[in-house]
């Protein structure tokens, strides 16, 4: 790695006259990140990666000030403190960046990930290398302040749905190289992920539409493919016990109850209520119910905790909300040092 933080050695002089200088973490990151798979599932490999790139983007070279003041072999203890009522997601996130810089710090959580918690609860308790706590404090709450806040908005729309069937979703409108934790904290928050990014869906959008001529002809491109569901290779392929890998669902962007009817007509996975009233939405359901589909409708397009009840009451299977990852609002926490 290209950053460090030696704390091996106990010469407390130097905590006054060294010169921040450029270390390795000590850290095995091939080991941990396998470990962590358990934890974060596939997105293990990409969740540490992005937390050495903040530690890179914060420390740097060194901790200038900390590296000139706090002696190496110095310790301090400390505990994570809510600031508000919430759902707490990152945690564990939050104790591997201090892994990062020091393997040996103690990092205990006294709440699960996707718990409620109220505004002074303690949250986690710590203890180890004072320069690593340091260090590390900012990014460490930094993760753990953004994910629960997304966990915390979640909840509240997973609530607003009451007893309708609709399953919150997330997008793809999340902070540029945070994707990985923004739709881990959703997850935590109660809702479900929508496709990772362009390459595990096919979602044929208007622009998309506009560019082939018609719904149908687009579907019939991403089709001839042969690395769909539905098209006619997986189909044949299924038929053998052979099936390509990967295959993708699709899912169809519907500005009209006539694109509605198209898609239900075309058999595709998934329709996108772009936009639609929830009058509409009720009639696209009615559709499908006639159609006899077994296809997914999901309602999208400026859905808010004022309005998403009745969207979910028109019996979509699922509303997609962008506000999740786009909008969300820190929650505020706080690390108390109560040793040094």
């Amino acid at each position: 790695m290209t950053t460090e933080h030696d704390f091996g050695r106990n010469d407390t002089r130097e905590a006054t006259t060294e010169a921040a200088s450029s270390v390795v973490v000590p850290y095995d990151f091939k080991t941990e990140t396998a470990a962590l798979f358990a934890i974060f599932g596939a997105c293990a490999a990409e969740i540490v990666a992005g937390i050495v790139r903040a530690l890179e983007e914060d420390i740097g070279s060194g901790d200038a000030t900390t590296d000139r003041i706090v002696p190496r072999n110095a310790t301090m203890s400390g505990q994570i403190i809510a600031k508000q009522d919430g759902i707490i997601a990152g945690l564990d996130v939050a104790q591997h960046v201090l892994h990062c810089l020091d393997k040996n710090i103690i990092f205990t959580a006294l709440v699960p990930e996707g718990a409620a918690v109220t505004n002074r609860q303690v949250l986690a308790k710590l203890s180890g290398s004072a320069r690593a706590l340091l260090s590390g404090e900012r990014t460490a709450l930094n993760y753990l302040g953004r994910m629960s806040g997304i966990a915390t908005l979640t909840r509240r729309y997973v609530d607003a749905v009451g007893e309708c069937r609709a399953v919150i979703l997330d997008t793809r409108k999340t902070a540029p190289g945070l994707r990985a934790v923004d739709k881990l904290a959703v997850k935590r928050g109660g809702g479900q992920n929508h496709r990772i990014g362009l390459y595990d869906m096919i979602l044929i959008k208007d622009n998309h539409i506009d560019f082939a001529g018609s719904l149908s002809e687009a579907v019939r491109r991403a089709r001839e493919s042969g690395m769909t569901t539905t098209s006619k290779a997986t189909l044949a392929a299924d038929s053998s016990g052979t099936l390509p890998a990967p295959m993708l669902q699709i899912e169809v962007e519907a500005r009209t109850l006539q694109d509605v009817q198209e898609a239900l007509n075309l058999n595709v996975e998934r329709i996108l209520l772009d936009n639609m009233t929830p009058a509409m939405m009720r009639q696209a359901v009615e559709m499908r119910g006639i159609h006899g589909s077994n296809a997914k409708l999901e309602a999208s397009g400026n859905v808010t905790l004022s309005t998403i009840q009745e969207v979910a009451e028109t019996g979509v299977d699922f509303i997609s909300i962008g506000a999740l990852t786009h909008s969300v609002l820190n929650f505020d926490v706080s690390l108390d040092w109560t040793n040094t």
